[in-house]
């Protein structure tokens, strides 16, 4: 993937040298869709694409063979193939609701809420009124098409009518244009960008597959229910604020953080932010009190600040990711039980002090355990990193071949 990162660059560069005395590179022109080859045409999507607009009823008996689409099914650039409710209806139902059935090979987009949502049909599909089907013809390849209009979202959100909700009509989604390479260098473009989607489909499962594993490997390490090889003797119950030697909140307002600052600022939020000063310089766990991510725990050792309603820990008399571990397990469903509900849900002192901790009486177990987890996490961020990085790279990759600034034939 560098090596393809390098293709993109050094092919970039040379078209920026290209230019003439015009500001157009040589052998480009400016249209509709912006700079393109000169050899390629620019067209409205409906001179190469049949379009099915639904029906405007729901339908009201699910029986059938013919998947029932909606938004929520759509995986932005994937593909279709069944709802994920399960529901299906009939070619007689699809008629009930004034609808055509969409035939395998179709793009559809969602038209209403969130614009350009885009996914390749691979076998026939009924839609209902927030999506549009666009039926491609013999001069544009169906998944060329579809990273087209995926690259396209800012302008359909241009074109858009603009209300509580946004929303595209009939002559918006079939206005939209196009740039149109010859069919070979389409259906070129379309596998290079088919191939890194699959490399980043297998990159999530991947990652879904070791995460899945580790949920698994916790519940058997840090119940006891499995022991490593060298270890026994029982374990012990404890409380949390018997474990450590303080809880306290950090004393700032959310907004004390800098741009730029020179220490971790803790918040409430699964990211950290910045300030200048800071109030602790220790090995600490920070746990988010209120909020949409109330309970996120944080390990941090050094010096940092922290908000008024992020608690931290300190001194623990025994391994410290032990117990991160075992909270990120264990305090979400503490919190179900015991979080104070409002406007915004929180969690008081006691929340963390009384929590029950079940843990080896032996440190040197505590250790090999947090080691085994930490390692899958090592390995998981290693995973999403690596899947973002091609997701970026696609980006970029997208923006040189949709535009024939890169070009394959």
């Amino acid at each position: 993937m560098n090596k393809g990162k390098l293709v993109v660059e050094e092919l970039s560069s040379s078209y920026q040298l290209a230019k003439d005395n015009c500001g157009l590179p040589k052998g480009y022109k400016k249209t509709e869709v912006g700079v393109i080859p000169e050899d390629w045409e620019v067209c409205q999507i409906i001179e190469v694409c049949d379009f099915i607009v639904p029906g405007r009823n729901k339908p009201k008996v699910f029986e059938g063979d013919i998947p029932w689409i909606t938004t929520p099914d759509l995986q932005d650039g994937g593909v279709i193939a069944e709802s994920r409710l399960g529901l299906s209806i009939s070619r007689n139902e699809a008629k009930n609701v004034g609808s055509k059935v969409v035939p395998a090979g179709s793009i559809i987009m969602s038209c209403v809420g969130e614009l350009g949502i885009v996914a390749y049909a691979t076998c026939e599909i009924v839609i209902n009124q927030q999506l549009h089907a666009f039926i491609p013809c013999n001069l544009i390849d169906g998944h060329f098409l579809l990273h087209v209009i995926k690259m396209r979202k800012t302008y359909l959100n241009s074109i858009a009518t603009k209300t509580a909700v946004p929303y595209l009509n009939k002559e918006n989604c079939n206005s939209i244009y196009l740039p149109i390479p010859s069919t070979a260098e389409q259906r070129a473009i379309a596998t290079a960008l088919s191939d890194v989607d699959a490399l980043l489909a297998k990159l999530d499962q991947l990652i879904t597959k070791k995460r899945n594993i580790k949920q698994a490997t916790m519940q058997q390490l840090l119940t006891g229910k499995t022991r490593l090889l060298g270890f026994s003797g029982d374990w012990e119950i404890t409380r949390l604020g018997d474990l450590c030697e303080k809880i306290t909140t950090g004393k700032l307002d959310a907004n004390a953080m800098v741009h730029d600052g020179e220490y971790p600022f803790f918040t409430c939020a699964k990211e950290h932010y910045w300030i200048n000063n800071f109030a602790f310089d220790t090995e600490a766990l920070l746990v988010s009190g209120n909020g949409a991510n109330v309970g996120y725990v944080h390990y941090y050792l050094g010096k940092f600040n922290a908000y008024q309603r992020t608690y931290i820990l300190t001194g623990f008399s025994c391994n410290i990711q032990f117990i991160k571990l075992f909270m990120e397990r264990s305090l979400q469903d503490r919190i179900r039980v015991e979080v104070n509900a409002g406007n915004t849900p929180y969690i008081v002192m006691g929340t963390l002090t009384d929590m029950f901790v079940n843990l080896p009486s032996c440190i040197e177990e505590q250790t090999a355990i947090s080691t085994i987890l930490l390692d899958m996490d090592t390995e998981i961020t290693a995973l999403v990193t690596r899947r973002d990085k091609t997701r970026d790279l696609k980006q970029g990759m997208m923006q040189e071949l949709l535009t024939g600034k890169i070009r394959l034939v």
